[in-house]
């Protein structure tokens, strides 16, 4: 009996590393789709051997330009900040054991976003500067909400009525800064809000590859105590887990890639939110879904910018797409918690 209840967890735990692996490899191969197609598709398709020769360096007339500068920025601003966004979110969300508890709602987008357009309508400043004052506002939002929620002991209901309440704050000074601002800087302000891929240039792009390529590795390492701490915070420091210090880790290195993803692309909605709960469904229960959820969020946003680009007579940007994706599942996550309790 005992030898067969080990056969049974064993072939339990293949089956379960085999669908974790099969769904992981699956979202790789479709962004790597989904990248070429953003390469190759535009106002002129160039063939798949013509965007390999002006990637390794060839020279192809008219898709070298269209392909080297307007094309590939695009492409890889999407896949860095669609990896970013849905890593962080899914970090979010296990973490505080809670799908509304991600950093759309708890007000950290909504801090860059705001130091963002008090930088364009106030300053009159625009690119670098903008975006460093919005990865500084990111983490600055991230702290005034955990200090906020801290309290005795920590508190996860507390923490995420602390930043509904600062996202309300900063979604009125938002409002305000539009109301004041001179015509001219409106567009730039509301295409920033947005959250859009159009304007990606190479330059801006090394601060966004950089901070997924090095603290990617870090969520990895601590993936583990993640998991734990989703028992609950009791059962992961009677587990040995530090549980202050894996937080303060983990929400460092998402806040920071999400702050720099939100400079380069605006804050391109409700990414974080859905990157997730799909991947958690898609690669099963008992499998790490860290690798699984960025690949998610940047399959959303490569696909959206697509849909927006070709799908309609007009063009929208993939912050729109996202939107209109993510709104009815908010409503749909709503009606089921309240159904539970949970609410």
């Amino acid at each position: 009996m005992k030898m067969e209840t080990m056969e049974l967890i064993k072939t339990g735990r293949k089956k379960r590393r085999f669908r974790g692996h099969t769904a992981t490899w699956s979202l790789a191969l479709l962004a790597i789709i989904l990248c070429g197609a953003m390469l190759m598709l535009g106002n002129t398709i160039y063939p798949a051997a013509d965007v390999i020769r002006v990637l390794t360096g060839g020279d192809v007339p008219g898709a070298s330009f269209a392909v080297s500068t307007i094309r590939l920025p695009r492409m890889l601003a999407g896949l860095f900040a669609g990896f970013a966004f849905g890593l962080a979110g899914n970090t979010f969300q296990t973490m505080l054991r809670n799908p509304l508890a991600n950093p759309n709602v708890l007000g950290i987008t909504t801090g860059s976003s705001a130091a963002a357009v008090f930088c364009i309508i106030v300053l009159h400043t625009s690119g670098a500067i903008v975006s460093a004052v919005s990865v500084a506002a990111g983490l600055a939002t991230v702290l005034l909400i955990y200090f906020l929620s801290r309290g005795g002991t920590f508190s996860i209901g507390r923490l995420i009525l602390v930043g509904i309440g600062i996202q309300a704050m900063l979604d009125a000074l938002i409002s305000y800064l539009l109301l004041i601002g001179a015509e001219q800087d409106l567009p730039a302000a509301f295409r920033w809000l947005t959250g859009s891929l159009n304007g990606s240039k190479m330059d801006q792009l090394p601060p966004l590859l950089l901070a997924v390529l090095l603290l990617t590795p870090v969520v990895l390492l601590l993936s583990r105590q993640l998991g734990i701490l989703e028992l609950g915070e009791q059962t992961a420091a009677s587990l040995g887990v530090r549980t202050d210090l894996t937080r303060i880790l983990l929400i460092a290195s998402s806040v920071i890639m999400l702050s720099i993803a939100t400079a380069a692309t605006g804050p391109i909605a409700f990414v974080a939110f859905l990157a997730g709960p799909i991947a958690k469904r898609l690669v099963g229960a008992g499998f790490p879904s860290v690798i699984a959820a960025g690949l998610v969020g940047a399959n959303l946003v490569l696909a959206a910018d697509l849909i927006g680009q070709f799908a309609f007579t007009a063009r929208y940007p993939a912050g729109v797409i996202t939107g209109i994706l993510g709104a009815p599942y908010l409503i749909f996550l709503l009606i089921r918690m309240n159904r539970k309790g949970e609410l």
